[in-house]
């Protein structure tokens, strides 16, 4: 059974909005910096989603295979708040043999809160890296965004 994915595409652009929960944030109301990792993951499950994409995770073949993140950088420019809408703006800028590169943007409105870009991987459960399947390949590559970042 596969999950209709969250959010929507504007072109090859991800936008998935998120509200801040009490749970989210820290004793001042302010979201916690590890949060920020988690909306990004939100939201790159459900661009994958609305790719086509329907298992995250191949666990049934004679090898099966995971994500992985191999490097993550976050720029945090101003704090979300409880109650805030915010908006993750997903873009994949690289495709490669073995990973995907994307860049979000999480806003508050108009006002940029964070930026980042992650690395990711496929990888068996003994952590050898594997090509990313060529169907999937076929379903990402209509999404590349063209950047100089």
């Amino acid at each position: 059974m596969s999950v209709a994915g969250l959010g929507h595409f504007d072109g090859k652009i991800h936008v998935l909005q998120l509200r801040v929960y009490y749970e989210d944030t820290d004793l001042s109301g302010v979201v916690y910096h590890a949060n920020y990792l988690r909306y990004m993951e939100r939201a790159r499950t459900e661009f994958f989603r609305l790719a086509g994409v329907t298992k995250m995770a191949d666990l049934d073949s004679d090898e099966p295979t995971v994500w992985a993140i191999r490097e993550v950088r976050a720029r945090y420019l101003r704090p979300a708040r409880v109650d805030d809408t915010l908006t993750v703006r997903t873009a994949l800028i690289a495709l490669s043999g073995a990973r995907i590169e994307a860049v979000q943007k999480i806003t508050a409105g108009d006002i940029l809160l964070m930026d980042g870009r992650i690395e990711a991987c496929i990888i068996t459960l003994t952590g050898k890296p594997r090509r990313l399947p060529l169907s999937l390949r076929d379903l990402l590559t209509p999404f590349l965004v063209e950047t100089d970042t």
